[in-house]
């Protein structure tokens, strides 16, 4: 649990599928049925236009014209639906053309075609799984508590990410590194020995690596661990170490970030993490007593 409460938070994005799923929200209103031969549809909502006797209704419209804003780029918001006039065409030209559609399908029959039976029955599982999840952990909740309680556990975890303006000279023995570090002690300017000493790449431009991320830096272990050592200080260049290119001396021209959040500041994506992380749990409990009063058998020697 430790691990998932500072990824999710870390990660900062939250997607939860036990929080709700639209699409199991039927409708209330008053049902029309439509037949077709044998076959009676209920239509779940208030009727707008039928195409042979598919019933479309103001409810698939409104459903249809959400889906179909949001997948419109936010630079071109002139292509969205917008006006009763451009309902009344999207009605015209997809939904009744859909529908004529569908309704050929059924007179031909191919709602019993086995390849659509085994995908409706696929679909019908997956909501029912949906629903059931949802009804069983549509009370969980947190106490403020246990948000507090979280916070001062991972608190150290929950800090902004920290960077450091690093500046590095690597020559090529230890001597060449002690004469170096020397001249530095001395008050030799340090981006001026990297353009003449330095054997990496960033000679160039003084040494200057510019910010980098702790463990992001593409060095090495013991570079990280210099580098963002608590001892080293803005102004400050560190003691010689080894690395794979050479000897190493560091300095750090400015640090940033590294702030701690509050606890009002992540009050609610703490308790949203706790939240989910709970229902999981919940459901993971669940499957655990159903797995002990139903039988399960997996016939391992059928799976290629």
């Amino acid at each position: 649990m430790k691990r998932s409460l500072s990824i999710v938070i870390l990660l900062g994005s939250f997607v939860f599928l036990l929080c709700g799923c639209d699409s199991l929200n039927f409708l209330k209103s008053k049902k029309s049925v439509f037949s077709r031969g044998s076959t009676s549809i209920v239509a779940r909502g208030t009727v707008i236009a039928k195409a042979g006797n598919i019933p479309i209704t103001q409810e698939d419209l409104n459903q249809d014209i959400l889906s179909y804003n949001e997948m419109i780029p936010a630079d071109k918001p002139e292509k969205k639906i917008t006006t009763r006039e451009q309902r009344i065409e999207y009605v015209k030209n997809e939904m009744v053309r859909r529908a004529l559609l569908y309704q050929e399908a059924l007179n031909r029959g191919l709602d019993n075609d086995e390849e659509i039976a085994a995908v409706l029955d696929r679909t019908k599982m997956e909501l029912c799984v949906v629903k059931l999840m949802k009804d069983e952990t549509d009370k969980t909740d947190v106490s403020a508590k246990e948000v507090e309680d979280a916070y001062n556990t991972y608190k150290d975890q929950l800090k902004e990410p920290e960077q450091r303006n690093i500046r590095e000279i690597v020559v090529g023995s230890e001597q060449d590194a002690k004469e170096v570090l020397v001249q530095l002690l001395q008050g030799a300017d340090f981006a001026t020995l990297a353009k003449e000493r330095s054997r990496a790449p960033s000679s160039k431009d003084g040494g200057d690596l510019g910010f980098i991320d702790k463990n992001k830096s593409n060095k090495f272990v013991q570079f990280d661990a210099v580098a963002f050592s608590d001892t080293l200080e803005v102004g400050r260049t560190s003691n010689i170490f080894k690395g794979p290119d050479g000897y190493y001396i560091l300095k750090l021209e400015a640090k940033k970030g590294g702030k701690q959040k509050s606890l009002s500041e992540m009050y609610d994506d703490i308790k949203r993490t706790l939240v989910f992380l709970k229902k999981q749990q919940e459901i993971d409990d669940l499957i655990s007593k159903l797995s002990k009063t139903n039988k399960v058998d997996i016939k391992e020697g059928e799976i290629k």
